[in-house]
């Protein structure tokens, strides 16, 4: 098994790229043609993990996703008494049964989003215990109100350390009752999933009424999926509008997760984008996961997709088409990687509907929009969006402002543009550490800056 030694104020030993400085992307010098396989899914990993802690019994999870949020998330549930093995991309938890064993800790999530949304209410609704929850500078900077607003109309004890709505917390477990609770999903679906994960453990049912929209259903999907394979009674339809949690305490599960449909673009991004051919061979199209509808994006602009049995393989075309307008609400998370191709259609594409990613990890449409502009390209800004037009980007040095979907969509770029850098680029460990590996195997040249030396 794999000895697992934390470092609150360093990368976690799964994060490869904590001391490069910069990463330099240029073009292969033909198209990209290849085969892989992509880390777990993220969604699935840490939502998967935290049921499984709190289960009776024990869980054996395949497919984990090896990221800085993994580890944290792990490091996070071994510090409340979970028993967790990791063999490979397998890993065991023995769950505590509802009660953490641990009752007084202070817990570092590093810029664990997931962790941060999906544990608090968890926490609150066992009886007995008082924790303290931090995060990294960014995640601090992430709202949370929403959450524990609702979990507080519950009767969960959780006040603010600090700044009201923001991190660090501390929870006092005392248990939560039943009711109605009413929460907003326009800012961040994982709000209501947090609520629902948590409301399996409640003393009387709980009705959630969704007041306004929720940004991306399908991770809500994924949400009660997962609660249901491990045993918790819901009651929904499928627009999400109410749904109901009967209490009953999550049972261990064996678990198979699925590779992840955001990393997966990037690599169909850079297929599109150098008339090349990729081949995923563990995803299909039918996930629930919404990214997945980005290779239907990618068909609207010229290229082809194949949608197999247990694989998916995207050829790219020529030309890209641009020419339209697109709502990316329902997969924001590939905003960025739509931004970074779009220079090279044959016209504008004005991206809608995705003001909540202002409050990521970083303001994603700001500093997009930033960076293209250093790059040469006419960028239209709006509060819930941007219009990128056709050009020819310029070499430019660009701040990943530690986000890593920013750093892996500039990182595209580079397979048209020579010299593109990247500032800050081990932040790609959150989701995808192997990415500079990944793209360098099919081609693109990349030359990691160490702070100290270089190495390529």
């Amino acid at each position: 098994m794999e000895d697992f030694k934390p470092d609150l104020h360093a990368r976690s030993e799964w994060a490869t790229l904590h001391d490069v400085e910069v990463a330099e992307v240029s073009p292969a010098n033909h198209p990209v043609n290849g085969r892989i396989r992509v880390p777990g899914s993220k969604s699935w990993t840490n939502r998967a993990l935290i049921i499984a802690a709190m289960a009776e019994g024990t869980s054996r999870l395949s497919g984990v996703l090896k990221s800085d949020d993994t580890y944290w998330c792990i490091h996070t549930l071994r510090q409340l008494g979970v028993l967790v093995e990791i063999d490979g991309d397998e890993v065991i938890i023995e769950g505590v049964g509802g009660d953490w064993l641990n009752k007084d800790e202070t817990l570092y999530i590093g810029s664990a989003g997931t962790t941060a949304r999906f544990l608090p209410g968890l926490l609150a609704a066992s009886q007995g215990g008082h924790w303290t929850m931090e995060g990294s500078t960014s995640m601090s900077k992430r709202p949370m109100a929403t959450l524990i607003t609702a979990l507080q109309e519950l009767g969960a004890q959780i006040k603010y350390s600090g700044e009201e709505g923001f991190l660090p917390i501390q929870i006092e477990g005392k248990g939560i009752h039943g009711g109605v609770v009413h929460i907003s999903g326009k800012t961040s679906s994982q709000f209501i999933s947090g609520l629902l994960i948590a409301s399996s453990y409640a003393k009387e049912p709980v009705t959630i009424h969704v007041v306004d929209h929720i940004v991306q259903h399908a991770y809500v999907k994924i949400t009660l999926d997962l609660m249901e394979q491990f045993g918790a009674h819901v009651e929904y339809d499928d627009s999400l509008t109410t749904i109901k949690v009967y209490p009953k305490a999550y049972k261990s599960r064996d678990i198979q997760l699925e590779a992840d449909a955001s990393t997966v673009n990037y690599f169909f991004a850079l297929a599109a984008l150098t008339n090349g051919k990729v081949r995923v061979d563990n995803l299909s199209y039918d996930t629930l996961q919404p990214d997945i509808q980005f290779v239907d994006v990618l068909e609207r602009m010229g290229c082809t997709v194949v949608k197999g049995d247990g694989f998916l393989e995207l050829r790219g075309t020529a030309q890209l088409k641009g020419n339209f307008d697109i709502s990316m609400r329902e997969m924001s998370d590939q905003t960025l990687t739509l931004a970074a191709i779009a220079p090279f259609a044959d016209g504008p594409i004005s991206i809608h509907e995705v003001a909540h990613i202002r409050k990521h990890e970083s303001d994603r449409i700001g500093v997009m929009a930033e960076c293209l502009t250093k790059m040469g390209i006419r960028v239209g800004e709006r509060e819930d969006g941007l219009t990128v037009y056709p050009g020819n980007p310029l070499p430019a040095e660009c701040n990943s402002y530690d986000d890593h979907r920013v750093a892996m969509s500039l990182a595209l770029m580079g397979a048209k543009v020579p010299g593109v850098r990247i500032l800050d680029p081990g932040c790609i460990s959150k989701t995808c550490p192997t990415f500079f590996e990944e793209i360098e195997k099919l081609g693109l040249l990349v030359c990691l800056e160490e702070k100290s030396k270089k190495t390529h």
